[in-house]
C-alpha cells in the first residue's frame, strides 16, 4: 500500500469581520476573505511564498508541489506541517527533491491573483500528456452548473475569492476556494492525491473554475489527468492553443444554460434543445 503523508490539519478562519460604511453612511458590520502569507520549505529550503485563505493549506502545499512538476505523487512526501503562528509550511520529503536548485532557478510570473509564480518551461512535458476519451452530455454540464449555483461559499458570503470543483459527471466530489484559483486548483490536485486510485484517476473526470482558462490553468488540469475545464470566465489565447494542443474540452462564459465551447467540442454530446428550456434563476 502506498503510504501517504503526514500532515497537520491547520485550517484557518476563512473570513473576518470588519466595519465599514455604505452608500447612506451607514455603519454596519460586514464578512471579508481572510489572505495570508504561507511560506513554503521544502526540506528545510525557502521554496515560496503563498497568499491563501487558509482552508487546507497542506492540500495546497502538496498539490503545488505536483502542479510544479517537483514531485511525481504524494508517496514522495513524508510530512507536511503547517504553522500558522510563523506562517510557514515544512515539508519533508522521503528522498528530497532531484536538481531542486536547478529546477526552481527559472521562475515565471503567472496572470494569477496576487501574481503566483511557476518554476521551469510552463510547456515543458505539455506533450507527453494524454488525455483519455472522456465525454459530457450538455445535460449533464447544465447539472454542474446547477450544482455550483447553489453551493454555498466564502464567495456568496464575502466574496473576493475564486471557487474551484472536482466533479465526475454532474455529481460534485470537492469544492474548494481560495484568493487565487491557481491556488484552488492546487489544493484540488492535492486532495485528489490523497485519495483512492479510481478518485486519483482524472480521465473521467471534470473540472470547473470561477477564474479565466491561462495556458497554466489548462496545462495543471491536464496534469491531473482531466480532459474537461469549465469556466463562468473565459480563455486566454495561450490557455486555448494549449487545450487544443491537448485535445482538451475548454467550454468557457458557463453560466446558467448559456456557455461557449472553446476546443474539442466533440467530447461534449449536445443536446441544444435544452438551451432553450427556462434558465434558472441567478443564484
Amino acid at each position: 500500500m502506498t503510504a501517504l503523508p503526514r500532515l497537520t490539519h491547520a485550517s484557518a478562519p476563512l473570513t473576518d469581520e470588519v466595519e465599514v460604511v455604505d452608500e447612506h453612511g451607514r455603519r454596519q458590520q460586514v464578512s471579508i476573505p481572510a489572505e495570508r502569507a504561507l511560506t513554503l520549505y521544502v526540506d528545510k529550503r525557502e521554496l515560496v511564498t503563498l497568499m491563501t485563505l487558509g482552508a487546507h493549506p497542506e492540500w495546497l502545499v502538496l498539490g503545488y508541489l505536483l502542479n510544479q512538476r517537483l514531485i511525481g505523487g504524494a508517496d514522495e512526501i513524508d510530512s507536511i506541517t503547517v504553522d500558522w503562528d510563523i506562517g510557514a509550511a515544512a515539508v519533508r520529503t522521503r528522498r528530497g527533491i532531484e536538481r531542486i536548485e536547478e529546477r526552481t532557478a527559472q521562475r515565471v510570473v503567472t496572470t494569477g491573483c496576487g501574481q503566483g509564480s511557476v518554476f521551469g518551461d510552463l510547456m515543458a512535458d505539455v506533450d507527453r500528456i494524454q488525455l483519455g476519451d472522456a465525454t459530457l452530455t450538455q445535460a449533464q454540464l447544465y447539472g454542474v452548473l446547477n450544482a455550483i449555483r447553489l453551493q454555498e461559499s466564502t464567495y456568496k458570503s464575502a466574496g473576493s475569492v475564486h471557487g474551484c470543483a472536482l466533479f465526475r459527471g454532474e455529481h460534485m466530489l470537492r469544492f474548494v476556494e481560495d484568493v487565487g484559483r491557481h491556488n484552488a486548483i492546487d489544493t484540488i490536485a492535492g486532495w485528489m492525491a490523497l485519495q483512492d486510485a479510481d478518485t486519483q484517476r482524472g480521465d473521467d473526470k471534470l473540472f470547473y473554475t470561477t477564474g479565466r482558462l491561462t495556458s497554466e490553468m489548462v496545462i495543471k488540469s491536464a496534469q491531473m489527468g482531466v480532459p474537461i475545464v469549465v469556466s463562468r470566465s473565459g480563455i486566454t489565447q495561450m490557455g486555448l492553443y494549449v487545450a487544443r494542443r491537448l485535445g482538451l474540452c475548454a467550454i468557457g462564459r458557463a453560466l446558467n444554460r448559456r456557455f461557449l465551447c472553446y476546443s474539442a467540442p466533440e467530447r461534449l454530446l449536445w443536446q441544444p434543445e435544452l438551451a432553450a428550456a427556462r434558465a434558472e434563476p441567478a443564484a
